[in-house]
């Protein structure tokens, strides 16, 4: 693991060395005790569930110092090699020159005002020029805001009540509509959760039983257009003509797809143009944006020029909020004049390649598993039985720390170099070998050193 030579506010830097016993417990006393001053004041520890400590190894989550490019360091002196940064957000590397650029020149000149900027303007006109299916754009914060509007304008449109979202693919929301499926839903009414129901993404045979069986119910379906599987060949376009035949809305949310599959998201990559479609993550390079866009007709619905019942679409006091708007275009700019989205493909394409070379080498090709599109790829982590294991996704997260690399997934950074990806390659053999022991001995505990990383919906603590 390297150390900042660069960064001075830690005085007592940790550096780590080759371990003689694999159950050697890693120092990160400066991480240890922060998380111990968050859990006491923010409930969960962290902003986002997917980054509590409970998702890594026990006393292994680093807290962050700052980053650079695609690379962390934590307050223990640390340094990183860095996967799926920021959720999936920080896509161009942190920090990215043109983006922070943007963001500076936008802070001088005022972040919200009373009445709309220019800068509202200029952001909605590269919006559409980037993603030219939709023809009309609304600006929030978070995804969640974005596809919840989605949902209240689908509902608006058809008069129906129900939604039904794609039962695989793990996030649409945290409000309601969307939380009271999981195993989280404590406060949620039941009769919310009711009308919610499911359908199997691939699957359209299902997907018109369930349209028949709450015929003229259903209000819109909501999907991923892709995530860690290709679409089936012409499944997005005749679920296009199912939702049609059946009077549904169809929306794509484009939080992980958009920029990464291409620079106009899926629905560019796949030819098929949904009702409406959501955009965050990528979107802002860890700048907070997201975005609601579609067609005229239904976004009207929430705006002044509609003769019907309004809709209160999306009003968020800092949606608008210039630096991030600024950010927004710099990243889509980036993203079309450097070829970003290729990039992408080709780093995780390199990355794939070599893990999968060093899982084989080791015999562990079989129980870590890459899965995914170049550019938004995950890992499996398979026991003996070659059932999904989190005791061996334990085993394995340590490995890669103690390696210095920082990756629940391997969603690659545009900033990687291949010398970042070499280095990754090599800390994964050293993970595998360390598996295999563990395979071998058909019980991976002697590694774990604690208690074994956690799902992130599940309803006790």
């Amino acid at each position: 693991m390297g150390v900042d030579t660069e960064h001075t506010e830690a005085t007592e830097h940790t550096e780590r060395t080759e371990e003689t016993e694999e159950t050697e417990e890693f120092p990160l006393p400066r991480s240890r005790a922060a998380n111990e001053r968050l859990h006491a004041m923010i409930p969960g520890g962290a902003h986002t569930y997917a980054k509590g400590d409970d998702q890594y190894p026990e006393n292994l989550a680093p807290v962050i110092s700052h980053g650079r490019g695609a690379h962390v360091w934590d307050i223990d002196g640390n340094r990183y090699v860095e996967y799926g940064s920021g959720l999936r957000s920080v896509s161009l590397g942190h920090a990215h020159p043109r983006v922070i650029e943007a963001v500076r020149r936008e802070l001088d000149r005022g972040s919200n005002f009373v009445r709309p900027s220019i800068v509202e303007v200029e952001a909605a006109e590269r919006f559409l020029a980037t993603v030219p299916t939709a023809e009309m754009v609304k600006f929030a914060k978070n995804g969640s805001d974005a596809t919840t509007a989605a949902v209240r304008l689908a509902r608006a449109a058809t008069g129906r009540p129900r939604v039904a979202i794609c039962a695989d693919h793990p996030f649409f929301s945290v409000d309601d509509w969307f939380i009271g499926t999981t195993p989280m839903s404590a406060g949620i009414p039941a009769a919310t959760n009711e009308l919610t129901v499911a359908f199997p993404y691939g699957d359209l045979a299902a997907t018109e039983e369930l349209l028949t069986r709450y015929q003229d119910e259903v209000a819109c379906l909501i999907l991923e257009p892709a995530t860690h599987t290709e679409p089936p060949p012409g499944y997005l376009a005749r679920l296009r003509e199912l939702a049609d035949r059946h009077g549904c809305i169809l929306i794509f949310d484009e939080m992980i797809t958009g920029l990464r599959w291409s620079e106009a998201g899926a629905q560019g990559l796949y030819g098929v143009v949904p009702d409406l479609s959501t955009f965050g993550k990528a979107l802002g390079n860890g700048f907070a944006v997201s975005a609601l866009a579609g067609r005229r007709d239904l976004m009207e619905r929430g705006g002044l020029r509609h003769s019907g019942d309004r809709v209160f679409l999306l009003s968020t006091t800092h949606g608008a909020e210039t630096h991030s708007l600024a950010a927004a275009m710099a990243v889509q700019t980036t993203y079309v004049e450097e070829g970003v989205t290729a990039r992408l493909h080709a780093l995780g394409e390199r990355l794939a390649a070599g893990v999968r070379d060093a899982a084989a080498a080791m015999g562990v090709g079989d129980h870590v598993v890459v899965r995914g599109r170049a550019s938004n790829l995950v890992f499996a982590t398979l026991d003996e039985n070659w059932q999904p294991s989190q005791q061996y996704r334990t085993l394995f997260l340590r490995r890669l720390l103690a390696g210095g690399v920082l990756a629940p997934s391997f969603v690659v950074s545009s900033a990687l170099s291949d010398a970042d990806i070499d280095h990754t390659v090599d800390v994964v053999a050293q993970a595998c070998a360390v598996y295999r022991k563990a395979l071998d001995a058909a019980d991976p505990t002697p590694w774990l050193a604690g208690r074994p990383v956690k799902p992130v919906f599940r309803r006790l603590a």
